[in-house]
């Protein structure tokens, strides 16, 4: 697992002109190299890179190492950079077919006995055309990955393709060779049909990044000191302005309602259709749609600090993380096309120096499979067996198995209110035995209300004054109960235990009971109690109730079906704690304990070999969180207990844990699926071609929907 320092930066950026695993890979190690990078990740199917830095590093710099790699750097929004990505494939798709459908007429008429002395001419110009008109990106790819001293897929097929195509030149100059021209043009034209649709089925399952993007505002209407309305670019949006927004807009930036009140849409980033009703001093999240009244909403978070920009970044580095099993797939993938291109000469050179030897076992497979070819002449069928090796193999597939897979189940994730902030959690989510949660905000809402007390009004006042500086949960209903101007003259908070502090003469302590046998009426009923003691004696008791999450019960009983037990660890009392998990299925309890003791519980799980999942919301989670397997952060939680977390829940309770396990099951199985069946279909495919059993052309279309078919099944990921 990667470790970053406190004072780390991040920047995502666009790379274009990769095409395999080999060129993401390649990529990387060059932005690695630049001093100042602790971490480059490069994402193949989303073709963008991720790179954590421990000082400043200047753009230029990272642009130069990706330009050093051989490919570059585009700024355009992504919306612009798919559709000019889209206008150019389809361009290329109609020219390569436009040329090799008539080409591989002619072929076959040619063939059939009509000889026609000028085809090889015809042959050598179309298929010139196709390859370099058409083929231009796949030519170009393969010359920056050798004159990099690397290989990738474009070597593969440019390779197949030129050799094909030189068969046409070789005749024109005398050379007694069969003629695969036209099979070269129609190498390159199932090649550029196979990165269309993979192309188009790439950005189909990235769709929640480009959701998130589109409901970006543009711009903003700030009001200046006179109250005049002046319309600006978002980029020019500073903390503290006041944006005016009417019905129908997009709030432009995060930020608190001052004029006004309205309700708002925030199905995009919450996934919730119901609208929500927001009223003065209310937060309202940039992106969100305000439906029916205008208000004045003063900036408080804007740009990378927005919670719209902070969750697409985390969705990002997600979908460019890698996970342990790619590991081995991408040590297949360093070697592969070397050695497929060391398996296409050997081909070649036995059919060249076997193939007087061997004919008979050709014409016994041509009664079967009508494709194998009837050539006979050493060249030719050397150059039959070398062209349909090199063709026929796919590291496309494996490099993109993982990826696109990761990238359907993030998404997934994020339509069920889950942001991953740490892949590695997708792998380790599906061994998950126990999940150990907090009760207070994440059982309960987390918006405990005081029922009953017994002190007086002037203690009440004070215990107020006491708990409005806290940031327990329980602190903020106590602190709601009573208004008061009266200051602490000092105050300090002890983690598990409750807070102490002096208001006027009197030293206060409100926090955990000494006896809880004193309190069983009130605990009998699932109640918290807070002991306030006054002077070191027992002034009276807060009662306070937090009710259960609406999906809290479903959740248990999900959990349990998934075959994991559900752990409840709180710092309430015990008789509390089991009244509200009986309430909610939960027969496992740890009660009244401290935040180091929650670690410690934790640790002894994972002493007896479970794989732990923790789920909390504040600062006493905190350490917990970053000990567990897994760390789940609840949202509306602390902002220490998100940092913490691998996993934030953005919307909803702990059923989002039982959709993550789901998600990140289902995720991996597709994950292995994807690379069993590339390896399989390698296993079987290339032997088959180094026998001259696989025509070019059906060898160029197996090796397209093998790609296909990775990102088809990845597609698959879908939250129940």
């Amino acid at each position: 697992m990667m470790t970053r320092g406190e004072n780390s930066k991040k920047i995502s950026f666009s790379v274009t002109g990769m095409t395999c695993a080999t060129c993401a890979r390649i990529v990387e190690r060059s932005l690695k190299k630049v001093d100042g990078v602790i971490f480059a990740g490069v994402n193949l199917a989303t073709e963008t890179a991720f790179v954590v830095l421990d000082k400043d590093v200047s753009m230029e710099e990272l642009e130069e190492a990706v330009r050093k790699a051989g490919y570059d750097v585009s700024y355009e929004q992504p919306e612009d950079l798919d559709r000019r990505r889209y206008e150019g494939a389809k361009r290329n798709l109609l020219i390569s077919w436009g040329i090799t459908v008539p080409l591989m007429f002619l072929m076959v008429v040619h063939m059939a006995g009509f000889h026609m002395p000028w085809f090889p001419f015809v042959e050598a110009i179309g298929g010139a055309i196709v390859l370099f008109g058409a083929g231009r990106a796949s030519m170009k790819g393969a010359w920056i990955a050798l004159s990099h001293f690397h290989a990738n897929m474009d070597v593969l097929v440019s390779l197949g393709a030129l050799a094909a195509w030189s068969t046409a030149i070789l005749l024109l100059v005398g050379v007694k060779v069969t003629s695969f021209g036209a099979i070269g043009a129609m190498i390159i034209a199932l090649h550029v049909t196979g990165r269309f649709i993979e192309s188009h089925l790439r950005d189909r399952a990235s769709k929640e990044i480009k959701s998130l993007l589109a409901i970006q505002a543009r711009e903003a209407r700030i009001l200046d000191e006179s109250g005049r309305e002046i319309a600006v670019p978002i980029e020019a949006v500073k903390e503290g302005f006041i944006l005016m927004v009417r019905p129908g807009e997009r709030i432009p930036a995060d930020g608190k309602i001052i004029d006004g009140a309205t309700s708002v849409d925030e199905s995009m980033i919450t996934g919730e259709s119901i609208p929500v009703q927001k009223k003065l001093e209310e937060e309202v999240t940039g992106g969100s749609l305000n439906l029916t009244g205008s208000i004045k909403v003063q900036a408080t978070k804007i740009g990378e600090d927005s919670f719209l920009a902070q969750m697409i970044a985390l969705i990002q580095e997600a979908q460019g993380a890698k996970i342990p099993i790619q590991a081995f797939a991408d040590r297949v993938t360093n070697y592969f096309v070397p050695v497929v291109a060391a398996l296409a000469v050997i081909s070649g050179l036995f059919w060249f120096f076997g193939i007087h030897r061997f004919a008979s076992f050709l014409d016994g497979a041509s009664r079967y499979l009508p494709w194998v070819t009837s050539v006979r002449d050493p060249l030719s069928i050397a150059v039959f067996g070398f062209i349909s090796t090199l063709v026929i193999a796919c590291p496309c597939a494996l490099g993109l198995a993982t990826p696109m897979a990761l990238i359907t189940g993030t998404g997934a994730a994020s339509r069920k209110g889950l942001v991953i902030r740490n892949a590695e959690a997708i792998q380790t989510a599906k061994e998950v035995g126990i999940v150990l949660m907090d009760k207070t905000g994440t059982i309960t809402q987390g918006s405990p209300e005081v029922v009953e007390t017994n002190l007086s009004d002037d203690d009440m006042e004070r215990v107020a004054a006491l708990e409005r500086h806290s940031i327990h949960p329980l602190a903020k209903a106590i602190s709601s109960a009573r208004a008061t101007q009266l200051e602490p003259v000092s105050m300090e908070e002890i983690a598990g235990e409750g807070v102490r502090g002096t208001v006027g003469d009197d030293l206060y302590f409100v926090g955990k009971t000494h006896d809880s046998s004193l309190y069983s009426r009130q605990l009998s009923m699932g109640r918290t109690v807070v002991e306030v003691r006054k002077n070191e004696k027992i002034a009276g008791f807060i009662a306070i109730e937090d009710p259960l999450r609406r999906d809290s019960i479903e959740a248990v009983e999900r959990l349990k079906k998934l075959g994991i037990i559900p752990v409840m660890v709180t710092g309430d009392n015990e008789r509390t704690a089991q009244a509200v998990a009986g309430r909610v299925g939960i027969e496992k309890i740890y009660a009244g304990i401290r935040p180091e003791e929650k670690l410690n519980i934790l640790r002894d799980f994972q002493a007896h070999g479970k794989k732990v999942l923790m789920v909390g919301d504040g600062m006493n989670d905190a350490a917990a969180l970053k000990g567990a397997d897994i760390g789940v952060a609840i949202g509306t939680g602390t902002d220490l207990a998100i940092d913490s977390a691998d996993i934030v829940v953005v919307r909803g309770g702990i059923s989002s844990i039982a959709d993550a396990i789901e998600i990140s099951r289902q995720t991996f199985t597709v994950i292995r699926q994807n690379l069993f069946w590339a390896f399989a279909y390698n296993v079987i495919a290339i032997p088959l071609a180094m026998g001259a059993l696989l025509h070019p052309a059906i060898a160029e279309t197996a090796m397209a929907f093998s790609s296909i078919s990775v990102i088809l099944n990845s597609m698959r990921i879908r939250p129940s």
